[in-house]
This record gives C-alpha cells, structure tokens and sequence, in this order.
C-alpha cells in the first residue's frame, strides 16, 4: 500500500514546510526525516537516480548536491582551471563590477521542480537533467540544488559532504535526527583520511617561510610567527 509518511502518498504534501514537519490530525506537527544518500563518486549517483526512477518512489522530492565542477554553467567560470569557486564568489560579490546572472535566475529552476510536483509529474532526476534545464532557464544549477535541499525528502551526495566538516556547514547540512545511507561504505576509511588531509608543495613550503621570516624581521607578532617558522624548517 501507499505509505502515509512522505509525499509520494500523495499530491497534497508540495506545500511542505522548510523544517520538514508536517501536521497530525490532532494539529501537532511531527518531525519528518530526510534521507541522506552518500556514495563515493558523481556516476554511482547517476545510478541511483536511474534505479530511483523505476520505483514506485520516483516522485518523491529529491536533490543532488555537487561541486561547481559539475554544475556551474557559467561560460567563463566553467570553462576555468581549478579556481571555479573563487571566481563565483568573485562573481557573487560583484568585486569586478559583474554579476552572475545565472545566480539571479536560481529562483527559476527550484520553481520549475515545485510546479512539476504540485502537478505530480515530478520525476527523479540526474545532475546532466539539472544542468540542461539550468541551460535552457539561464539558472544556476549549482545554487538551484542547494535550494531544492530545502523540500527535499531524499538528498544525494558525494561522502565528503557528509563527513567532511567544512563542507556540511558551507552546504549547511545538518544530521541531526536526520537518515543517513552509506552506498559501498568500505571505503569511507580513505574519504575520511581526505577530509582531514592536506597537500602542500616544497614551493608552497619555501613561499610559506619566506613570508614568516618577513614577519619575523619586522617584528609582527614575532612570537607567533617563530613557532610557525620553525613548523616550515622543520619540514
């Protein structure tokens, strides 16, 4: 039978509230978990979704969170190196004097997605789906998926943003209370070592030591500086 809990049961829960709980008979409100879906790459999530779509749960509110890497469809900013994020928050900031203008059409997807629900023609969906309908709207995929995280009873995701501390506060995931899937999670030993690692370069390191010793000779917080320069040495 339908089950009572989410909104698959129904097309009369698309006005879910951003807390995600919903009212009992009694007018108390219960709370609702989300489901938090971790697997290790971007194309295993492609697998899901796929396999979602052929479920009875196929219309359930879901999102898929990714780097700019995979969903920033600005032509200079995507068509970067490796400095996508600091260039869309160079955008977002308007320090050149530029907007991104895909930014302000966020509103556009995460509405499209609403509309689609509340005619229950809602459809699992992969991140190429978002990215060409981002395309098609002027609309920031990158965003429109943060946003859509909101009414989202399931959220799918790379491990690192569950694990990684950094990250689950710039994407604002909170776990409390919440459900969490693991996908093949043998491997979560070697994403954990990477969220609490760090890569440095011997020029990073002789940069690093000349700038210490600069603040050294000048006196700036010497103190401070000696014990980090002896850090530099030492490696």
């Amino acid at each position: 039978g339908s089950c009572t809990e989410c909104s698959c049961s129904s097309g009369k829960d698309t006005g879910k509230d951003t807390s995600n709980t919903k009212k009992k008979e009694n007018g108390d409100r219960i709370f609702i978990p989300k489901i938090f879906f971790g697997t290790r790459t971007h194309k295993q999530i492609s697998q899901i979704t796929r396999e979602l779509k052929r479920t009875v749960h196929s219309s359930v509110p879901m999102t898929i969170l990714s780097s700019r890497d995979y969903t920033c469809i600005h032509p200079v900013v995507s068509s970067s190196g490796s400095n996508k994020n600091e260039m869309c928050v160079e955008l977002l900031e308007g320090k050149q004097g530029k907007s991104c203008l895909y930014y302000h059409g966020v509103h556009k997807l995460s509405e499209h997605h609403a509309v689609q629900s509340a005619h229950r023609m809602y459809q699992a969906w992969d991140i190429e789906d978002l990215v060409g309908l981002g395309k098609k709207l002027r609309a920031c995929p990158y965003f429109a998926a943060r946003e859509l995280m909101v009414g989202a009873d399931i959220v799918f995701c790379p491990y690192n943003y569950l694990l990684d501390p950094q990250i689950r506060e710039s994407m604002e995931i909170k776990l409390k209370d919440q459900v969490v899937i693991l996908d093949e999670a043998h491997n979560i030993e070697d994403c954990a070592r990477e969220s609490v690692s760090y890569g440095v370069t011997e020029c990073q390191l002789r940069a690093a030591r000349e700038e210490l010793d600069f603040m050294i000779s000048n006196n700036i917080r010497k103190k401070d500086h000696e014990a980090l320069q002896a850090v530099c040495c030492s490696l």
